[in-house]
């Protein structure tokens, strides 16, 4: 009897826990290849981590040039933000849309970004980065590119 009651509660609650939210702002800060900072239009900045990708660190081969193509695309522009969490650096990680262009996926079909398969399930950014491999697009034009997971670990 309990178990009947309950089960559609605990099915309740799960699915209004992974309800995505949505962020509208104007970018006003690339941190990164994959991290940038909105403004909302109560002039709250937000960090925001692209969702499925991980790009060069900055002092990492591409990274400067990576940050750059990021800032190009959407520095300035308004753009949408879908997410449910939040990483442990309380950025938000989330799908960043500039009009119905996936900012994420144009940076993995780019070369500027991996797809972070330990993260993200992605079959889309998975293949945009095979693409990216075999066409030699940005970091993939060197021979031995070093996902930035581990040029972190050092």
């Amino acid at each position: 009897m309990v178990r009947k009651i309950f089960a559609p509660i605990l099915l309740l609650l799960v699915t209004a826990t992974l309800q995505a939210e949505e962020l509208r702002g104007k970018v006003v800060g690339i941190s990164d290849g994959d991290t940038i900072t909105v403004l909302d239009a109560q002039n709250v900045q937000h960090k925001i981590r692209l969702q499925g990708v991980d790009a060069p660190e900055t002092s990492q081969a591409f990274g400067a040039r990576c940050k750059q193509h990021l800032g190009e695309k959407i520095f300035g522009k308004q753009v949408v933000v879908t997410w449910t969490e939040k990483d442990r650096y309380d950025r938000i990680l989330g799908e960043v849309t500039l009009g119905n262009r996936n900012i994420a996926l144009e940076m993995v079909r780019d070369g500027a970004a991996w797809h972070y398969k330990q993260f993200s399930k992605s079959t889309e950014l998975a293949e945009a980065e095979v693409e990216a491999r075999k066409a030699k697009k940005g970091l993939w034009v060197d021979k031995e590119p070093v996902p930035p997971w581990e040029f972190r670990k050092k």
